[in-house]
């Protein structure tokens, strides 16, 4: 084998920074692609992983799943890439096919899924080997460090979206946490013909600014009331203080979505706020349907992200200026330059 060790920051404890290690390279098994990274997106679910929010990782674990890379090498029976092609790999790795929920199509609610980043390894490294019918192909005019957040920012965030219900009856959409997913949404709305009002930390001029460039027609502090009634609200930043916040800003019969993974503890509220057919609920996953629908969006309207790269030995850099608010748009690390 001609790629003998590789480069990779490892997880080995809740609160422990990664540390650089050299690992062998795998070899993919069947229906498995060995495919060289090109870059991986850095976010907030890598930051829950390594504070110890989301329990029970794969013991030594290289964290990542915004992976975009090259097929090396292919397994035993994969037909649909070969090597050279350009590949994404997200959080969803594997599913059962079989648990009642894989069957009705819910594959992101299976019973016995494995998590790219999470329950296998992932992409802060050279090589990663991931299941071939969990990747998707990259479509041509974004380099490997602008499609990376993609590949969960923007998944996740379309999802979220779709949940909102169809731009006719979802026609004024807020959003609450302005940051990776939240400037791709934002152009997916606005390309759909939708109003997006973006709520951000008090003072944070930097994603203000980002969410004008990504095309909302309004933002200000989240500690604002909204300018208008909104139809559906989607809340991406992991606190639990702005779900009454977004309940008190939807209008009647309208929606509030979670898009993220995890989320601090919902303070009390009245009642009052979820009535008139309001409506609350959270996103979990994806599927290998939306990432098929976000890859064909990608290349009928080109979706701008705005990346700060590092490279792969700065993860813990990148993690930390994540923790801290210091990023606006999505965290890259480049494994190749």
């Amino acid at each position: 084998m001609p790629h003998q060790t590789m480069r990779a920051m490892v997880f080995e404890g809740a609160g422990l920074p990664l540390r650089l290690h050299h690992l062998p390279v795998a070899e993919p098994g069947p229906g498995e692609l060995r495919i060289a990274v090109g870059a991986c997106g850095v976010c907030r679910t890598d930051l829950h992983i390594a504070d110890g929010d989301l329990r029970h990782p794969k013991p030594v674990l290289i964290p990542g799943h915004e992976i975009v890379g090259q097929v090396d090498s292919c397994g035993a029976g994969v037909t649909v890439f070969k090597p050279g092609d350009r590949v994404g790999v997200p959080w969803l790795g594997h599913s059962c096919g079989h648990c009642r929920y894989c069957l009705r199509h819910h594959e992101n609610l299976c019973d016995a899924p494995l998590f790219t980043g999470y329950t296998r390894d992932g992409g802060y490294a050279e090589y990663v080997v991931a299941d071939s019918g969990y990747c998707f192909r990259i479509p041509p005019g974004y380099d490997d460090e602008h499609a990376a957040p993609l590949l969960c920012a923007g998944l996740i965030g379309y999802r979220t979206l779709r949940m909102a219900g169809a731009a006719s009856h979802a026609q004024r959409v807020g959003i609450y946490g302005f940051g990776a997913a939240a400037h791709l949404v934002t152009q997916i709305a606005v390309a759909q013909g939708r109003e997006v009002y973006a709520f951000t930390r008090t003072g944070d001029a930097g994603a203000q600014q980002l969410a004008y460039q990504s095309g909302a027609c309004w933002a200000g502090s989240s500690e604002l009331e909204s300018p208008v009634p909104l139809d559906a609200a989607l809340i991406f930043a992991p606190v639990g203080a702005l779900v009454p916040k977004a309940l008190r800003a939807v209008d009647k019969g309208g929606i509030v979505v979670c898009g993220g993974i995890h989320m601090s503890d919902i303070p009390s509220m009245p009642y009052q706020l979820l009535w008139e057919e309001r409506r609350l609920c959270s996103v979990a996953n994806l599927t290998r349907a939306d990432g098929i629908a976000l890859m064909d969006i990608a290349a009928r309207t080109p979706l701008h992200t705005h990346t700060t790269a590092y490279p792969l030995e700065q993860a813990n850099e990148a993690l930390a200026d994540l923790r801290e608010g210091r990023l606006t748009g999505a965290a890259v690390l480049k494994v190749r330059q």
